[in-house]
């Protein structure tokens, strides 16, 4: 198995324990492998290597932040950035084209992060319809989830529960149907109450049309690292934390957990172990792990990397970087 770790400072390729630093970018917000190539998506634009992480060049994007990149089956990339904005490749990533649609909706007026001063909003989370390479979700942190069925011709915005704090999006591998989200207390115009019901996990059993809670009696609640093994029975893993800004530095530290689904969210399980309920440190990277079904591979503010267990076990694989924003493992 092949690590990379996406810090606050670059991309780290991870062996027997060491940390090397194989790109320095600012916040490399995710990693991902499409066919041959992995792409990062950093603070400074878009990268990638064609040598298995070995080196890596700007591909474009380089006056954007780019939050995510993904894959339609016809091979069409795309890759969501702040200031919120939507582009697309059909070269497998050597040019760009932005997806005018997408920032000129009528809704994208109101996305912010809302901080003071406001930043701009983010597009930080892409789902393409393994069945229609037409349809896609956007998820905007702050602003909602933008939908298409044509391409990007025409956009339909929907607020899972009235939240428009999207953080991850994902698909189940085998019901395109089902879509799953996580999301935080941030609104358009401040931030929510910290209660039941205003952050946390949705899923969705119609394309994203209706969103159902499905983060009753789970705290902490304010949910944003999430993936899902694509293998049966397609565990969904979510990591969680009390706010947007808790951190190890804080008195009790982050107060982060983990938890695992197997049945799309109807009932949940941690996977922390005894030395990690609560963690102290924030997970930020959550990847399934490649060599053994239901395990996952984090990344945490403290910069350590570890394997975690389907039984809950947890295994070290790499420290002593920056904060981890992002992983990936092959």
């Amino acid at each position: 198995m092949k690590v990379f770790a996406g810090s606050s400072k670059g991309v780290f390729g991870i062996e027997n324990g060491d940390a090397r630093r194989v790109l320095e970018s600012r916040g490399v917000r995710d990693l991902v492998k499409l066919g041959d190539r992995l792409f990062a998506g950093t603070g400074s634009g878009l990268f990638a290597s064609d040598d298995a992480g070995e080196t890596w060049s700007l591909v474009g994007l380089q006056d954007l932040e780019v939050w995510q990149i993904r894959s339609s089956a016809d091979g069409v990339l795309y890759a969501g950035t702040q200031p919120a904005g939507l582009y697309k490749s059909e070269d497998a990533g050597t040019t760009w084209a932005e997806v005018e649609s997408f920032a000129c909706a009528p809704e994208a007026e109101r996305w912010c992060i809302p901080v003071e001063p406001p930043l701009p909003g983010r597009a930080r989370a892409l789902v393409i319809d393994a069945e229609n390479s037409r349809r896609l979700w956007v998820g905007v942190e702050v602003g909602g989830i933008m939908r298409t069925d044509d391409g990007g011709e025409n956009w339909e915005l929907s607020l899972p529960g009235e939240n428009p704090d999207l953080h991850m999006l994902y698909a189940h591998p085998e019901k395109p149907e089902v879509l799953f989200a996580s999301t935080g207390y941030g609104r358009l115009d401040g931030v929510a109450d910290m209660i039941e019901g205003n952050a946390g996990v949705f899923r969705s059993l119609d394309y994203g049309r209706s969103w159902q809670y499905v983060w009753k009696g789970i705290t902490p609640r304010y949910s944003r690292p999430m993936c899902i093994d694509p293998r049966a029975p397609f565990g969904l893993t979510i990591a969680s934390a009390p706010n947007a800004f808790s951190s190890f530095k804080d008195e009790q530290g982050a107060q982060a957990m983990l938890f695992r689904s197997e049945d799309e969210g109807s009932s949940w399980r941690s996977i922390c172990d005894p030395a990690h309920t609560p963690s102290r440190a924030n997970i930020h990277g959550l990847t399934p792990d490649p060599d053994e079904p239901g395990g996952v591979v984090i990344g945490t503010d403290t910069g350590e990397v570890w394997r975690v267990s389907n039984e809950a076990e947890w295994t070290p694989l790499g420290a002593g970087m920056p904060a981890i924003l992002s992983v990936v493992a092959f």
